[in-house]
């Protein structure tokens, strides 16, 4: 398989569409970060690196367009808009010519159909482009180098402009992206273009120093007869556009989709709880939690007789959600050459947790929806009974796949929503309030990794039932593990001593053999990043 590195970031707010961003030749999916700020609010955003484009990755066989356009295929979403820089925009067009069907719209920017031009088409000069070719194949630094340099002229800051561009790349020149050159020469959509029926917008830069500015009116009198695209400038924009026009080639995007009915109603996500109420609450059960936690310590028992990797295996380990650190000793013995890293929203766990360490972990007090590690750092999560706090598994999932590495897994376990059902049946016979706290099926769970490309999820459900001789005792037992109710539908102000009664009496019903059950729908899951 093709190394794309593909990352998926939802869109932060309510998803009206889906984004795959196709960087051009000479770099990588680091040069949309900018963009990302003003997409992600609306737009749900594939990145990808482009074998034989981005220095660094490799691209095999005279075959490599048409298997690159399969794998890119593979990782993206279902159906989605595509938005091509450069080289980039010329994939995107073949994509969109190759398989319509999975593609909504095209957008493409600072790119030509034609990247050489000739017989009235404007482009770069065939025998330049050649020679460009051969001093790239004798000198590939100096001739990136170069390249550089023309993708900066005619910008306002080029110096500065100039560092971003090489910062963003993290492999070194070499011959595996003399494939991309290849595909420049050859390339020649001016048949084809026309010819699409999805929407499709180009949009190209005012001071563009690789694309002539004589383009914009030949793709406006090539496209006449196209009644779904446009042809708009970007004023003031160089060829790195994606860095210093970030917010107008959003904006006109936006637009573009808006105008030709590609943005649908966007759903915001259901952040569910107040993640500062979830921090607080554990924060404070730090010094009770393991001296209750009897179902936390088999199901982590079971989650972890499950790992059967050979040593070696992992390098690096998350326990997320690792609480007052319990598996910490077994993860450390399974995997005594990795890095553990324990991360836990809530800051009195992680206090705790490395006051009864003895070793040189790190603790990191975070959100498992907006994890601060670096993309493709992780061989092995753990996460045992944490993620049921997560109300946006679409956004979990997407983090977990940016920073396991290509082979990584995510082993983890969950509540699901017929989790403590008998709790929540008696207090529903005496009021409207939601008292117990609100779980996601393994239904949302799979949907959610079913829109993450590049992952799979393999889920199973095990009913695990404790018992008690009051009520009190349940209810004593979740406030000290921290995990009573904290849902935003509660009740305001203390519960009446007659609804308590009614509540407690209701639940009387469920006795059996002198004991009253509290049951637990408890989720097993593994990730795995393919």
């Amino acid at each position: 398989m093709m190394p794309l590195n593909p990352e998926y970031l939802p869109a932060t707010r309510g998803k009206q569409q889906e984004l795959v961003l196709l960087h051009g030749w000479g770099s990588s999916r680091e040069i949309w970060r900018p963009l990302l700020a003003y997409l992600r609010p609306w737009a749900s955003v594939t990145l990808l690196d482009i074998p034989g484009c981005t220095p660094g990755l490799a691209a095999d066989g005279e075959c490599a367009r048409e298997k690159l356009l399969d794998a890119i295929l593979a990782v993206a979403p279902r159906r989605a808009v595509y938005l091509g820089w450069s080289l980039g925009g010329q994939l995107a067009v073949e994509l969109a010519s190759r398989c319509p069907q999975r593609i909504a719209g095209v957008v493409t920017l600072c790119s030509n159909p034609q990247f050489t031009g000739g017989l009235g088409w404007p482009g770069m000069d065939t025998e330049e482009f050649t020679g460009f070719r051969a001093a790239y194949a004798a000198d590939a630094v100096s001739a990136l180098r170069r390249f550089d340099s023309l993708q900066v002229r005619g910008a306002t800051q080029a110096r500065p402009l100039l560092r971003q561009l090489q910062a963003s790349r993290r492999g070194a020149a070499g011959p595996k992206i003399m494939h991309g050159l290849d595909w420049l020469a050859k390339l020649n959509q001016r048949k084809s273009l026309p010819r699409l029926r999805m929407p499709q917008l180009h949009l190209l830069a005012e001071h563009d120093g690789l694309v002539p500015a004589a383009l914009a009116s030949a793709l406006t009198d090539l496209l006449r007869e196209t009644p779904a695209a446009q042809v708009q400038v970007l004023a003031g924009a160089s060829h790195l556009a994606p860095l210093d026009s970030a917010a107008g080639i959003a904006r006109q995007t936006h637009d573009f989709l808006a105008d030709t009915g590609l943005l649908h109603a966007g759903v915001s996500q259901d952040a569910g709880l107040d993640k500062k109420d979830v921090a607080a609450s554990f924060s404070r059960a730090a010094a009770t939690y393991d001296s209750v936690a009897r179902l936390q310590r088999d199901v982590g028992k079971r989650l972890l007789a499950g790992l059967d990797d050979p040593p070696g295996a992992a390098s690096v380990v998350l326990d997320l959600g690792c609480g007052t650190g319990s598996f910490r000793p077994e993860l450390r013995r399974r995997y005594p050459d990795a890095s553990y890293i324990g991360l836990d929203l809530a800051l009195g766990m992680l206090q705790y947790a490395r006051g009864h360490a003895a070793d040189d972990s790190l603790w990191l007090a975070a959100d498992a929806e907006a994890l601060p590690l670096a993309t493709h750092s992780v061989d092995l999560v753990f996460s045992s009974l944490a993620i049921q706090w997560c109300y946006r598994p679409e956004q979990l999932f997407a983090e977990l796949s940016r920073v396991l590495r290509p082979g990584g897994r995510c082993v983890f376990s969950t509540l699901g929503p017929d989790t403590l059902h008998e709790l929540r049946g008696a207090w529903a016979a005496v009021d409207k309030h939601q008292h117990v706290n609100r779980f996601l099926s393994a239904d949302d769970l799979l949907g959610a990794a079913g829109n993450i490309p590049g992952m799979e999820l393999g889920l199973q459900t095990e009913r695990r039932c404790m018992h008690y001789q009051r009520v009190g005792e349940l209810l004593a037992e979740l406030k000290a593990l921290g995990a009573h109710n904290i849902n935003p539908g509660r009740p305001a102000g203390l519960t009446s001593r007659k609804t308590l009664q009614g509540m407690l009496l209701a639940y009387e019903s469920w006795r059996v053999d002198g004991v009253l059950p509290a049951s637990y729908e408890v989720i097993f899951g593994e990730l795995k990043k393919l």
